[in-house]
Parts: structure tokens; C-alpha cells; sequence
């Protein structure tokens, strides 16, 4: 399962209202590490005058790189961090997560950040199985 999500939160979508903060905050505790690590990168992001910042840390254990994965492979999870942190996320390999400022969202740093070009010079063989 990628979120623990409560009873209380679970009856909300059943009614069919839930909160984006809720949902946020089950991500947060749920997927601590993916939280973390973008909360961290933001942080870096607000602190400088680059357009992004960006992670080349391999996770500790598979047990955050899942977690990353998870995070950043539903698009429920993506944009709703994407609308709490007020930063476009960008994805590559097995942990490089990088954090743009809206506005460089397809913009010549952020294009050339998820091009193909890019995903291909990126490789490398310990990313296979990740």
C-alpha cells in the first residue's frame, strides 16, 4: 500500500469530500522520506536564486526508494505535494528529484532537466534496478 490512510480520511472519500490538507498530511506520514526529501530540497530552493534544486543522494534503503517512487509515481500524490510546497517536481532515475520554481516550468532549465537527452546521459548501471 503506498498511504496509511485513516478511517476518518477514508469515510471523507467515501462521502466524496477530502480535504487536500488531509490528504497532504497522510502523504506526509505515510511516505515520510519522499516528504522529507522535498520539503528539504524546497528549502534549499527558497534559500538561493537558482531555478531548482535537485537531489543526487541515493536513498538509505529500498524502503525509501519506494517510498520516493510511490510518491512521485501518482499523480494524485505529485501535484498535490507540487500544490503544497508551491514547486513543480521533476523526476529522474531511481532518486533524482528535483524542485523548480513554477514559473521556470518549461522554461530552458526545466526542459532540458526532464529531455530525453538528459534521462540518456543520466544512466548509469546501478540505476537498472531500482
Amino acid at each position: 500500500m503506498s498511504l496509511d490512510v485513516s478511517p476518518k480520511l477514508l469515510a471523507e472519500a467515501e462521502r466524496g469530500q477530502v480535504r487536500e490538507q488531509d490528504f497532504v498530511e497522510t502523504v506526509r506520514t505515510s511516505l515520510p522520506y519522499a516528504y522529507d526529501l522535498i520539503a528539504g530540497l524546497v528549502g534549499e530552493l527558497r534559500d538561493s536564486a537558482r531555478e531548482f534544486a535537485d537531489n543526487h543522494t541515493p536513498p538509505p534503503s529500498e524502503k525509501e526508494r519506494g517510498q520516493l517512487l510511490r510518491a512521485l509515481a501518482s499523480d494524485a500524490i505529485r501535484s498535490s505535494l507540487e500544490r503544497h510546497f508551491g514547486v513543480t517536481l521533476a523526476f529522474m532515475n531511481c532518486h533524482r528529484v528535483a524542485v523548480f520554481r513554477p514559473e521556470a516550468q518549461g522554461g530552458e532549465t526545466h526542459t532540458r532537466f526532464t529531455s530525453l537527452r538528459s534521462q540518456i546521459l543520466n544512466q548509469s548501471p546501478e540505476f537498472r534496478d531500482c
